[in-house]
């Protein structure tokens, strides 16, 4: 997908268009072909012109999975708390280098970490981008989208560049076998407009570079190790497997 189209709407103001076009990289159009961005409701969201039963993909940690994870999930005794360490300690600074649509980051932000999340694909993080705006204004949800910060980059880049972090996490995307309808609507969709992340193996040297204690990779169950590297430990949760690359006690 070469370039992002955002439909020009009645419901996309000026000033959010230009600042949309501007920090991602988006055309505007009146005739969307395929997939594109839309104002809806007061959220950004993912469509495709092609597909009309494809229905909506868009970040919304007010509502569905996120905002049950948040207020009935299983808290520090999860498995993706436990294998980042928020077990032991509350406030680390987590560099998240595969965010996609942000759930995970949002899980460890509202258990107390303060994470960077890297996005490098454009339509993905400026959906990323409208989420936060919306939490950051939801009383709620204000102080957890405190801690969460945007950053629109190659993951290759953001490990490279970045200053020093306690934790880097990584979620590469790998094709799902989970059947359920919202996972398959979201997975085409990420699919189509992401593709596969063909270089995830190269991540995790960087990762461990910049990591002071821990290298974190969420992996489904019956996949490979990342670049063929044995964990230090791995930590089993409903549908994946995290990784834990120990470089330090927490």
């Amino acid at each position: 997908m070469s370039s992002i189209l955002l439909l020009q709407s009645a419901g996309l103001s000026a000033d959010y268009s230009q600042q949309l076009q501007q920090q991602f990289g988006l055309q505007l159009t009146t005739e969307p072909d395929g997939w594109y961005l839309s104002m809806q409701q007061g959220a950004l969201v993912l469509l495709n012109s092609r597909l009309p039963k494809q229905g909506a993909v868009l970040v919304d940690f007010s509502s569905g999975a996120s905002s049950y994870r948040r207020q009935h999930g299983g808290g520090k005794s999860e498995a993706i708390a436990k294998a980042v360490g928020l077990h032991k300690k509350r406030d680390l600074q987590v560099l998240d280098a595969t965010a996609g649509l942000g759930r995970d980051a949002f899980v460890l932000a509202s258990l107390g970490a303060t994470v960077t999340l890297v996005e490098r694909n454009p339509a993905v993080a400026a959906l990323l981008a409208d989420g936060l705006r919306r939490a950051v204004a939801d009383p709620m949800l204000s102080s957890v989208a405190g801690r969460m910060q945007l950053c629109h980059c190659p993951a290759i880049q953001a490990l490279k560049n970045s200053a020093a972090v306690d934790v880097v996490f990584l979620d590469p995307m790998f094709p799902a076998r989970e059947k359920s309808a919202q996972v398959k609507k979201e997975m085409r969709a990420f699919h189509d407009v992401v593709g596969s992340d063909h270089d995830a193996d190269n991540l995790l040297a960087p990762a461990w570079q910049l990591a002071e204690k821990r290298v974190v990779v969420k992996r489904p169950g019956y996949a490979d190790y990342l670049a063929g590297q044995q964990p230090t430990m791995s930590i089993s949760g409903k549908n994946n497997r995290f990784d834990v690359y120990v470089k330090a006690a927490i």
